[in-house]
């Protein structure tokens, strides 16, 4: 965790990041700075569907799409909806600890029988259906691939900010991922 930057303080932001979008959902969820009224988006957040992470931000104050993991590799058109016709010029893609997309493949029995039992699909169709989209949601390390994933949407959004930052379930503040 010595990869992260702590935000305890207006300070601790770096000032690449104050007085942007970014800084403000820093001071907003960790510095719990009183909310201004917004009219549309500033920023847009993709984050983990993980029911542990919320954020103290306000009413308006951003787009948020919720995928496991942060991955956003199948939601780039939802990105690019936010950037073009929402005109957000910043992302904060947050990862988040104990990600349950990590060693998806420790998981497969419970997913199985989760599906039979909660679901109502049989064995053989909840099999194929995790053997067939596992892969594609498996993370591996939670700061590794926040870093991946925020390097190829630099790449494909060139113009836009994206910041990696992890959520810490332990204490639910944000971090900015050190991508030195």
């Amino acid at each position: 965790m010595n990869r992260l930057i702590s935000i305890k303080d207006i300070s601790d932001i770096p000032a690449i990041y104050q007085k942007t979008p970014i800084g403000k959902l820093l001071e907003y969820h960790n510095l719990l700075m009183e909310h201004d009224t917004y009219e549309r988006a500033q920023l847009l957040i993709g984050m983990c569907m993980d029911n542990r992470n919320s954020l103290r931000i306000p009413n308006l104050f951003s787009y948020i799409i919720r995928s496991g993991g942060a991955n956003l590799r199948y939601s780039e058109f939802k990105v690019s909806y936010a950037i073009a016709v929402g005109e957000v010029k910043h992302i904060a893609l947050i990862g988040h600890t104990n990600c349950a997309m990590v060693n998806l493949t420790s998981k497969k029995e419970l997913f199985i029988e989760g599906l039979v039992n909660n679901g109502g699909w049989n064995k053989e169709w909840a099999t194929e259906h995790f053997n067939q989209f596992a892969p594609m949601f498996e993370i591996g390390n939670e700061i590794d691939f926040t870093l991946t994933e925020v390097k190829r949407l630099r790449q494909r959004y060139p113009k836009v900010t994206v910041v990696p930052i992890m959520y810490l379930v332990e204490d639910n503040m944000l971090y900015i991922i050190n991508e030195d």
